[in-house]
């Protein structure tokens, strides 16, 4: 614990910040009006900054969704994950948020197709490259799609035909259950593909993460800032009571060298 004390102090292991800044701006889900009540957008309001109302102090207070920018989805997020005792931000074990963390690099991919999809032949395709998915381990899809975020309309890549957006199909996130990783993270505005509402379970990341205890990370930043394998994933939810999420500052941590 020393050694690695000192390796963070001498910058042997780099501190990577894999969120994206939460604000007015930051790109928040947008459903149908005939299919759910939408999250509203953030709001930071001021209560004081060094004047008649808080001479010494700043601070602000704020409108903000659990699910909004950078964020967390414990189990009780999705209706498959709702009878669990420790499926709520505040009930979870937190051992199981620090983790070595796989990063499946399909930014090519998905640079050239916004609709691509990582099936399980590509996780094997992957492992046989830099090493077997553990038990206990975060699993991120790397896309490079928060290179979009100041840009809304970019970011949530919509048409007539819905969202598009690469993700995972319903084999791939079957065989990291199989696998029992802690959970699955992307740069995207959810954890599934825009297209996943037409899969076979519909939205398969959220359906069987959430029916496996297993969380979910969205909109995560800087994925391109971490190896393959040997980085650790710290990605801790506020503790709020029953919640189902919460923005998230993810941080990896890298050996240099």
């Amino acid at each position: 614990m020393r050694d690695f004390g000192a390796m963070l102090v001498s910058g042997g292991v780099e501190v990577v910040d894999c969120s994206g800044v939460l604000g007015p701006d930051t790109p928040i889900l947008q459903l149908p009006a005939d299919f759910a009540k939408p999250t509203p957008k953030v709001e930071i309001h001021k209560i004081s900054e060094y004047d008649e109302d808080g001479p010494f102090f700043a601070w602000n207070w704020m409108v903000l969704g659990e699910h909004s920018g950078t964020h967390f989805d414990a189990p009780h997020h999705w209706i498959t994950g709702k009878d669990y005792d420790d499926g709520f931000t505040d009930t979870l074990d937190v051992q199981r948020l620090v983790a070595p963390v796989n990063v499946i690099d399909c930014s090519q991919q998905s640079q050239e197709d916004p609709d691509f999809l990582l099936d399980a032949k590509g996780i094997k395709e992957w492992e046989a490259e830099y090493g077997e998915i553990g038990k206990g381990e975060w699993v991120v899809m790397r896309t490079d799609w928060d290179a979009r975020v100041d840009d809304e309309a970019r970011f949530l890549n919509a048409d007539e035909a819905g969202p598009h957006s690469p993700g995972p199909t319903p084999d791939a996130i079957e065989y990291l259950m199989d696998k029992k990783i802690v959970g699955w993270g992307t740069q995207c505005i959810g954890t599934d593909a825009g297209q996943a509402g037409g899969m076979e379970p519909p939205y398969p990341a959220h359906n069987l993460l959430h029916k496996n205890n297993c969380f979910g990370l969205a909109s995560l930043a800087n994925l391109d800032k971490l190896p393959p394998k040997g980085a650790i994933l710290i990605a801790a939810p506020l503790k709020i009571k029953n919640g189902t999420g919460s923005p998230i500052r993810a941080l990896a941590l890298v050996p240099k060298g």
